[in-house]
């Protein structure tokens, strides 16, 4: 069989910015999938994403499915004829639903018994003949939340299209793609060159795009392309662009060929937060913002043209004339800000409605307060600062700022705070309270920010499940995953010794409204040790060893943590999997028994059971002291002296045996054993 490249091309209306990427990966991953399926092998897959198209090259697609023999099986044989020898009825059906008749079927003969079967021979289909499906299931299959129609057309996408090209090899594949005729015929830049472009190769299609019509096709080249100019148009006035990879993103599926162009604001906007600035640049104007060598801002701006402009000081002119507005709303909104304390704000919280069976944000803020009282007293923190901070956390959601750039959140109530002359560490926590602000973003870094973050996402958690409102699927409102995984990190990787289950007891009090606190606080706590499985696999830790721990209910993260990594240590040990495998067996021993252990051990008949005792009292003697101050890893490594006692245990003695009385003793000994392991993780959940 032949093999040669397949070319798709979709070309639109300019497509969503935010979701171009998305969209061309999902197109791409959807094409080869359904290649895959159909059992059409190729060597690579390129997707190629501008503004105005998505495309996706196959390389090396084979020109036809192989052929295969297919296998259907028919009756038993004990079914397929009657008494007197002849095919029976359900045998001539099987052969006619075949296509054949009974003589030309054959017989299939294994351990679990004899059928009928009927081998056909598929010839593969040509490439070309299933391209097409293949394309309308990959578009039907993209994730557009909302598509649309144009024209009187019956077609639906998330912008109207224009044109599409399908080509394998050489030649077109025709069909309808949309509503559209295919083609190899694709368009370039929709101002230097609109005029229409012959794709003869598929290969060929990205240079073609390149030379001919001022298109980089390849969105990651683009991002390249305008990552350096950035930084060379930075140079030019001395600084240093501050690029971020979602505006980076964004800004390379807004041009098909970038030209960077330098603008300048007026040097007084710098007396205003740095963070404000970079926002209104970002988020309005989708500006790199500039900075010096010492990460201070510049009065400068980069921004991209798609087109290479015979006039540049036009576009520049007319980018600095829109940005002077934008900035002068925020030197307004940053001065009238100043003028109200945000303690004079806090009062307005209870305008807000945090929940309707929680309340206001004022009562959640009362809450909050004295779970970081809580908190503050439990980790010998500065309980004053703690609860002036969870006082004023919110405020800043009052502000005119917050309200025009609600990201600012946190960070416009720490400047706030500043300005009014509260003490720094208050200032942190107002801003740190948000932290972890998105999946491994950094947690806090005062321990008054800890505190008051644990003391808010813990409110939230507790409250939103107290009202009933629990995820379910992909569905999470009120971001409680991202909550309780904030907790968790929050204790872990700081080194806060906290009880997760005093937490949720302390916020579920505060609550009047009507609930079962018991049966919330279980849901509540499963909820936290689910993510906080999720955060051990990612670390790399294994299901059987995070099971291990979790049979002892640790309820303090950070112990848990000591005690995983403890196991994943012990695992390494020549003797953990025969001490694994003896606990097992212990474990189900005195779970079986019908025969209660006995109070006192003395009195045993064998020497391997004297001598395990005596050694399992040595050693319950001797994890003491790193019990103490959780050295779990010397506790383990301290046990795994007893492997050759407990082998020689359970080669020699019958715990089972008929005296009652001796068996009960027996029992008594695995069972102190066990209980020894058992003050760590119960390791007999280790897998071999």
């Amino acid at each position: 069989m032949t093999a040669k490249h397949l070319l798709f091309e979709l070309g639109s209306e300019e497509l969503p910015p935010k979701t171009l990427v998305a969209l061309s990966q999902a197109l791409m991953a959807n094409i080869c999938q359904r290649l895959t399926e159909a059992e059409l092998p190729f060597s690579d897959c390129k997707a190629y994403a501008t503004p105005r198209r998505l495309a996706v090259l196959i390389e090396n697609l084979s020109s036809q499915q192989p052929d295969k023999t297919v296998e259907k099986r028919g009756p038993a044989i004990q079914a397929a004829y009657t008494p007197d020898g002849k095919p029976s009825k359900a045998a001539e059906g099987f052969a006619a639903s075949c296509g054949t008749v009974f003589e030309k079927l054959e017989r299939l003969k294994n351990d679990k018994g004899e059928w009928l079967v009927f081998n056909q021979a598929v010839t593969g289909q040509p490439t070309e003949q299933l391209i097409p499906d293949i394309i309308r299931q990959s578009i039907a299959a993209l994730p557009i939340a909302k598509r649309m129609r144009w024209g009187n057309f019956a077609t639906e996408f998330v912008r109207p299209v224009h044109w599409t090209v399908l080509m394998y090899g050489d030649a077109i594949i025709n069909c309808e793609i949309l509503g559209l005729k295919t083609g190899n015929q694709t368009h370039g830049h929709r101002f230097h060159a609109p005029q229409t472009i012959t794709i003869n190769q598929p290969e060929q299609y990205a240079d073609a795009l390149y030379r001919q019509g001022k298109v980089i096709a390849d969105i990651e080249q683009r991002k390249a392309i305008i990552k350096e100019k950035a930084q060379q148009a930075a140079a030019a006035v001395q600084g240093i662009a501050h690029i971020e990879d979602d505006l980076l993103e964004e800004i390379a599926a807004l041009n098909e060929w970038p030209v960077p162009v330098t603008g300048g604001f007026d040097p007084r906007f710098l007396e205003l937060p740095a963070e404000v600035l970079i926002t209104t640049m970002q988020s309005n104007q989708k500006y790199f913002p500039v900075k010096n060598s010492s990460g201070a801002l510049m009065p400068y701006f980069i921004t991209f043209s798609n087109i290479e402009s015979t006039r540049p000081e036009s576009i520049k002119h007319g980018n600095e004339r829109v940005i002077t507005p934008r900035l002068t709303d925020a030197e307004f909104f940053w001065k009238q800000d100043r003028k109200k304390p945000l303690q004079e704000r806090v009062d307005s919280l209870a305008n807000i409605v945090f929940q309707n069976k929680l309340g206001t944000l004022a009562e959640k803020n009362q809450r909050v307060i004295n779970l970081a009282e809580n908190i503050a007293k439990e980790l010998n923190a500065d309980v004053a600062s703690a609860k002036r901070a969870a006082l004023l956390a919110k405020a800043d959601l009052l502000t005119n700022m917050v309200n025009e750039f609600d990201n600012l959140q946190g960070i416009m109530g720490r400047y706030y705070a500043l300005a009014d002359g509260e003490p720094t560490a208050v200032a942190e926590a107002i801003e740190q309270h948000y932290y972890p602000k998105q999946s491994g973003g950094p947690t806090p870094a005062s321990l008054t920010g800890q505190v008051v973050a644990l003391a808010d996402k813990t409110d939230t958690l507790c409250g939103i499940f107290s009202a009933g409102l629990i995820s379910t699927g992909d569905k999470d409102p009120y971001a409680l995953r991202r909550a309780a995984l904030g907790i968790l990190r929050i204790i872990i990787e700081n080194e806060n010794n906290l009880d997760v289950l005093s937490l949720i007891n302390d916020a579920l009090a505060q609550y009047t409204h009507s609930f079962d606190r018991t049966e919330t606080g279980k849901q509540v706590a499963e909820f936290i040790f689910d993510r906080l499985r999720g955060y051990c696999l990612d670390k790399g830790f294994l299901p059987d060893e995070f099971e291990a721990v979790m049979t002892v209910n640790p309820t303090r993260p950070l112990d848990f943590m000591k005690r995983l990594l403890a196991v994943k240590a012990f695992r390494q040990l020549q003797e953990a999997e025969s001490l694994a495998a003896a606990n097992k067996r212990i474990r189900n021993i005195l779970k079986k028994s019908e025969t209660a252990p006995a109070a006192n051990i003395g009195n045993l008949v064998e020497d391997e059971e004297k001598q395990l005792l005596a050694i399992a009292q040595q050693a319950a003697n001797d994890i003491q002291p790193f019990l103490a101050t959780r050295d779990y890893q010397a506790v383990l490594l301290r046990l795994s002296q007893t492997e050759p006692a407990v082998n020689a245990f359970f080669d020699k003695v019958m715990v089972m045996c008929d005296d009652l009385d001796l068996r009960a003793r027996r029992l008594a000994l695995l069972n102190l054993l066990s209980e020894q392991f058992l003050k760590v993780a119960d390791i007999s959940k280790l897998q071999s």
